[in-house]
C-alpha cells in the first residue's frame, strides 16, 4: 500500500510527469514533441523521461519514446483518478442534496455536466437554465414534483404554436398548486388541451424533477426545504437512459389529466 501510495504522489506532485506519460500512452512522441505538449524545459524533461524509465514505464523507440503496457496501464489509472477527483470537487458543493438514492448510474458520468447554482444577482439562474433549454427543444419530457409560472409558459406556448411536443408526469401537488390560480389554471388548461401535449397526474409524491429536452437530461437540485440550490444538466447517454426510465416509471403509474377537470 505505501509504495503504491509513493507512485501515486510521484506522479500527483509533477503535471509535466502526468502529461509526458498520457502524451506517450498515446503513441510515440519525440523530445521536442513532448517538450511542444508539455512547456516543460529540456533539463526537467530529460529528469522526467530519466525517472520514467527507471521505472519502466516508458521506453525509447525509434528515435522517441513510447509508454510500455505497464505505463499505459498507469496512464489509464490516473487518468480515471483525476478524472474522479475532478467530478466530486465539481459535485461538492450540491452533493448533500443530490438525490443519490435513486440515481442508480456511476456519478463519475457528470464529470461534463453543466451545474449552475443561484447567486446574488442571478437567483434563479438554474430554472433560468432549464426554461432556455425548453425554449429550444422541440421533444420534452417532464418528470417533478413542481412546474413554475416560467416553465408553463415557456412549455405551453411552443406547444401551442406546434414547435414543441410535451408529455409529463407531475405529483398531484404541483397540478393542485397550478389550478389554485386562475391565470395559471388557464395556462395549464390550454397546454392539457393542445394536440402537442399529453399530462398525467401521479398519485403520491414526486422525489425528484427531471427534464428531458431533446435528449439533454436536466436535474433541479433543492434542500431539505425546498429551496432550490443547483440545476445539473448533461447529455451523457447513461445519465439520459436513467432519466428516461425514471420518468416512464412514474408515467405508468399516473394517470391522465383533462382540460375540462381544470
Amino acid at each position: 500500500m505505501k509504495s503504491a501510495l509513493a507512485e501515486i504522489e510521484f506522479l500527483a506532485l509533477s503535471s509535466n510527469r502526468v502529461a509526458v506519460l498520457e502524451a506517450l500512452a498515446d503513441g510515440l512522441h519525440t523530445r521536442s514533441e513532448l517538450a511542444d505538449a508539455t512547456g516543460a524545459s529540456q533539463p526537467t524533461l530529460g529528469r522526467i523521461l530519466r525517472d520514467l524509465e527507471e521505472r519502466r514505464w516508458i521506453a525509447r523507440a525509434d528515435g522517441g519514446y513510447e509508454a510500455t503496457a505497464t505505463g499505459r496501464m498507469v496512464a489509464e489509472g490516473m487518468t480515471d483518478l483525476l478524472a474522479i477527483v475532478e467530478t466530486e470537487a465539481k459535485l461538492r458543493p450540491v452533493m448533500e442534496w443530490l438525490p443519490t438514492e435513486s440515481m442508480t448510474f456511476d456519478l463519475g458520468r457528470l464529470r461534463d455536466a453543466t451545474i449552475t447554482v443561484p447567486s446574488r444577482t442571478r437567483p434563479s439562474a438554474p430554472v433560468k437554465r432549464v426554461n432556455e433549454a425548453l425554449g429550444r427543444a422541440e421533444d420534452v419530457q417532464v418528470c417533478s414534483h413542481a412546474f413554475n409560472e416560467g416553465t408553463l409558459e415557456t412549455v405551453r406556448e411552443r406547444v401551442v404554436d406546434g414547435r414543441q411536443r410535451f408529455d409529463g408526469v407531475l405529483s398531484r401537488a404541483a397540478i393542485d398548486a397550478l389550478a389554485e390560480d386562475d391565470s395559471l389554471r388557464a395556462g395549464l388548461r390550454e397546454l392539457v388541451a393542445a394536440e402537442g401535449a399529453t399530462i398525467r397526474r401521479h398519485p403520491e409524491e414526486i422525489p425528484i424533477a427531471i427534464t428531458i429536452a431533446d435528449g439533454r437530461v436536466l436535474l433541479l437540485v433543492r434542500d431539505d426545504d425546498g429551496v432550490l440550490q443547483a440545476s445539473i444538466d448533461t447529455d451523457d447517454p447513461e445519465v439520459v437512459s436513467w432519466a428516461r426510465s425514471v420518468y416512464e416509471e412514474h408515467w405508468e403509474a399516473a394517470t391522465p389529466v383533462e382540460a375540462d377537470e381544470l
